[in-house]
């Protein structure tokens, strides 16, 4: 009955005065890395305008050694995210300046990408030094006691120093030359085609035509200047016989999606699609050199069309002749 009977738990241990174990948040458990770690910046890690996806991107990317690939498909097979998505956390980091991307022309003509990537933004390549070592500092040694002079002993003589080999210089390799992003083309567009004349009834249909596009593709809104400038490319197409409908067809069909600029892509579709004029009766004739057209022939007794290449009469009227005979 003496011996005691402990039923309830032990009471939590009190916290000791001075302990920086916070109450509640994020507990840090740090281990002290020797190798296989990068230091990364809190202006990174704790970046305001960078999603969260920019910021683990930066984070690997700075991880990686010199010369590694970080193109995007190579990085969309790395990770679960997808092209669109770490296309646009690798732009978020171009933006903040934590990385720098450009194409470079190598001495053997091929055209590569060359990425920079910043632990921290605004800083210049020719002014980024090496880290260096830490060395502790010794402490100084204790002054030693001044050596009695030797007896003096007769010097021998100098060797000869053997002359140095100068080592070869290698050459320094050429600068990358910059290649500028593709513009807009210099080049002028081939001109507009003209009728042999314009007449004011081409200019009126050609001036209908354009202004009708709208109902049939909403996108195809043109001004006035814009359908004044193109009328006279429709008209050439009417000229050659070509049918309202045959030019409203090849104006309208297989729009792009969003389309910026509706009078260029009518000048450009005018210009390149325009068919050639038609032939006439004889040019068809000539390009089939085996086949002759017996020309038509009025009969002298019935006055009946028939074929033949001498005038006189029909076959009936032949058949009749030579029956009377």
């Amino acid at each position: 009955m003496d011996t005691p009977q402990i039923t309830a738990p032990p009471c939590a241990p009190s916290p000791v005065p001075g302990d920086a174990t916070p109450s509640s948040g994020v507990i840090h458990i740090n281990f002290r890395h020797a190798a296989g770690f990068t230091v990364i910046g809190n202006h990174l890690t704790q970046h305001r305008g960078l999603s969260l996806a920019a910021i683990g991107l930066a984070a690997h990317i700075q991880s990686l050694p010199a010369g590694a690939r970080i193109g995007i498909k190579h990085l969309a097979e790395r990770f679960p995210e997808s092209e669109t998505r770490i296309a646009a956390a690798l732009r978020e980091l171009e933006a903040h300046g934590y990385l720098h991307r450009s194409r470079v022309r190598l001495a053997d003509g091929r055209i590569v990408t060359r990425t920079i990537s910043y632990n921290q933004p605004g800083t210049d390549a020719s002014t980024a030094a090496a880290p260096q070592p830490r060395t502790r500092r010794s402490k100084p040694a204790a002054p030693l006691p001044t050596p009695q002079p030797p007896p003096r002993e007769t010097a021998p003589e100098p060797r000869p120093t053997p002359a140095l080999t100068p080592q070869p210089q290698p050459l320094p390799l050429p600068a990358p030359v910059l290649v500028p992003a593709p513009t807009a083309r210099t080049t002028p567009p081939p001109p507009l085609p003209q009728p042999l004349e314009l007449t004011p009834e081409l200019q009126r249909v050609a001036t209908t035509l354009l202004a009708d596009l709208r109902r049939h593709a909403p996108q195809l809104i043109l001004s006035e200047h814009d359908i004044h400038t193109l009328a006279p490319g429709v008209a050439t197409w009417l000229e050659r016989d070509a049918h309202p409908d045959t030019i409203r067809h090849a104006l309208t069909t297989d729009l792009p999606n969003p389309l910026k600029h509706p009078a260029k892509l009518l000048r450009h579709r005018i210009t390149t699609l325009l068919p050639p004029p038609l032939p006439g009766a004889q040019d068809v004739a000539r390009a089939r050199p085996g086949v002759i057209v017996v020309p038509l022939q009025n009969c002298d007794g019935c006055d009946r069309a028939f074929r033949s290449r001498h005038p006189g009469h029909c076959r009936d009227c032949r058949t009749d002749l030579h029956t009377a005979a």
